[in-house]
């Protein structure tokens, strides 16, 4: 396993990061309403943003599954902690927590079929 850092990835991580704080520092984003289809369509983009940051992470570190989830649940609360300074939005511990669940659907993902590339490379 390689455990160097990935100069790499680590552009596209904080690339990432870039685009999420831009998203974060729009005031008011589109909205399709205020029902129950725009809450799971922003959750599910909340989670899918941090899946693909926990993916960044995890490769630029050199496929070190915790620190990826340490760095990308760091951005998730310092993201919303600037969210509660951009007028018209709020930081929410649960959008952390959704956050957080992306990027532990991720890590398990990866996980299971890095697991099964790694056995198939054994035999």
């Amino acid at each position: 396993m390689n455990k160097r850092l990935d100069y790499r990835f680590l552009l596209l991580a904080l690339g990432w990061m870039a685009i999420i704080f831009w998203f974060s520092s729009q005031s008011s984003l589109f909205s399709l309403s205020e029902g129950l289809l725009d809450a799971v369509f922003k959750k599910s983009a909340h989670a899918l943003a941090y899946a693909v940051l926990w993916t960044l992470w995890w490769l630029a570190t050199g496929r070190r599954p915790w620190l990826a989830l340490a760095l990308t649940i760091g951005y998730a609360i310092s993201d919303e902690w600037h969210q509660a300074f951009v007028p018209g939005r709020h930081g929410r511990l649960f959008d952390v927590g959704v956050d957080t669940i992306g990027a532990l659907l991720a890590l398990g993902l990866a996980r299971t079929k890095w697991g099964r590339v790694r056995s198939k490379m054994r035999k």
